[in-house]
């Protein structure tokens, strides 16, 4: 979990935006943020991957054949060197292959540094770092930035769940498009990774 005291400064700063924020984070509880501190960005990459445009159970099944049938999480080498059939095997399509084999070349020629090296890096580095790998847009790279690297002030505004988590949140027609939802996001700076773990839990 995140450090409990950033997270709890985050919901005191969110709660004294108005009513709604301070409505919600009472509702919700205490933010339970858990970021993977051991995971490389290869193989968080590749798990997003994974979970691009399925629903969790969806992802949580393929991941599960793909590591069974390595035996374990496979490093670049081996990914690389895997057979498409048994790959398509256990979910992917074949987009999603070429994707993670991209991935996976890119770990190896360093585009896809390492944990120390992303470290060192801002948002906005491996951002556009990353992107210009085929197949991983943006979102894919925000995850890895809240989940992987435990960046604090990340808004995933192409995020569906966020957008219309806002949208319940505010009793809106309408969810909020990306531009939108980017100019909104900048209040809650620099606590932009807790405001969205709130609006994905905004009830129904």
């Amino acid at each position: 979990m995140a450090n409990a005291s950033t997270t709890e400064q985050a919901a005191e700063f969110l709660s004294a935006i108005d009513d709604d924020w301070a409505t919600l984070i009472a509702t919700v509880g205490a933010c339970e943020f858990s970021p993977n501190a051991d995971r490389e960005p290869y193989e968080a990459l590749v798990r997003a991957v994974a979970y691009q445009q399925l629903h969790t159970k969806a992802g949580d099944a393929i991941l599960a054949k793909f590591i069974n049938h390595f035996g374990q999480f496979p490093n670049p080498t081996q990914l690389i060197a895997a057979e498409f059939d048994d790959l398509r095997a256990c979910g992917f399509s074949g987009r999603k292959i070429e994707t993670l084999q991209g991935i996976a070349n890119g770990a190896i020629t360093g585009l896809v540094p390492t944990r120390e090296v992303a470290n060192t890096l801002t948002n906005e580095d491996l951002i556009a770092r990353l992107v210009t790998l085929k197949g991983i847009g943006q979102w894919t790279v925000e995850m890895m930035l809240m989940f992987t690297l435990a960046r604090m002030d990340i808004l995933p505004a192409d995020d569906f769940a966020i957008c219309e988590g806002y949208k319940r949140l505010k009793k809106l027609e309408a969810a909020p498009k990306r531009k939108a939802m980017v100019e909104i996001g900048r209040n809650w700076a620099p606590h932009r990774t807790v405001a969205s773990w709130y609006l994905w839990r905004v009830p129904k």
